[in-house]
């Protein structure tokens, strides 16, 4: 586990728009998050809405993740108040819910992630709380240290995004490209207008609210992560363990090639 203190500066760094950097993963063995977590990376999110990770192989990323010093935040597959309880009590340090539309929808996740009296998060005994050895520390400090953030990947979560930052739970938003772009009828063209300007919508309505605002970056160099926190991002996550193996596949499918055909 990481410490109280640890995940409420690290919600203060997001809250204050200072540069945050995630790992992401969507294979389900623990090396492979040991693996990128040593890059420095202050949050390891993983990525259970697209991928085949289960609740037991979560809690193992989640424990090698805070054994490394990273806070880590599972992407759920849904709005599910039940699937983010078990994730929670797992020792997660919080949650990144994709598709979220609605100031009602925000209201929701914002009671399900908190306990009592500002939200409505049932209060259970897990490896979060120590096995109960932790409690009292844990329940006294979760509500003011754990963080929220909401994916906007629709026109109608663009339309509503100042009345969902209206929810002091929420602590930074994540704009998703690609389900925003399909949205707004261009499908995977993420530099058209159309996209950059509901984007740019998104960015502004964070820094007047004062919330942490991402992206994700599929292949990250010094230059483009330069041009990504000067667009007026503050966070990003830095491409993933399978856009790294597909970039390999990819490399060696060339070289196979011309060695094979050269013998």
């Amino acid at each position: 586990m990481i410490a109280n203190e640890a995940r409420a500066e690290l919600r203060k760094r997001l809250r204050g728009r200072q540069r945050v950097f995630l790992g992401w993963t969507s294979i389900g063995h623990p090396q492979i998050t040991e693996a990128l977590v040593r890059s420095g990376v202050d949050i390891m999110g993983i990525d259970i809405e697209h991928s085949t990770i289960s609740l037991e192989q979560s809690q193992r990323i989640i424990a090698a993740s805070q054994a490394a010093g990273a806070a880590c935040l599972p992407r759920v597959a849904s709005h599910n108040e039940e699937a983010i309880k078990r994730l929670l009590d797992s020792g997660a340090d919080g949650i990144i819910v994709p598709m979220v539309s609605t100031a009602e929808e925000a209201e929701a996740l914002a009671a399900w992630c908190k306990y009592p009296p500002a939200g409505r998060r049932s209060f259970g005994v897990a490896r979060a709380q120590g096995y109960g050895l932790d409690f009292d520390d844990y329940v006294a400090s979760w509500n003011d240290s754990s963080m929220l953030i909401i994916q906007i990947e629709s026109v109608a979560g663009v339309e509503n995004i100042d009345a969902m930052l209206a929810y002091d739970a929420i602590d930074a938003v994540m704009i998703g490209p690609f389900d925003l772009s399909g949205s707004l009828g261009v499908p995977g063209q993420l530099d058209h207008p159309k996209v950059q300007e509901a984007a740019q919508v998104v960015i502004e309505a964070c820094a007047r609210a004062g919330r942490g605002c991402g992206t994700h970056v599929v292949d990250p160099n010094a230059e483009n992560m330069e041009a990504v926190f000067t667009n007026g991002y503050t966070f990003t996550a830095l491409s993933s363990d399978v856009f790294l193996l597909g970039q390999w596949a990819s490399k060696m499918q060339g070289i196979i090639g011309t060695v094979r055909a050269g013998g």
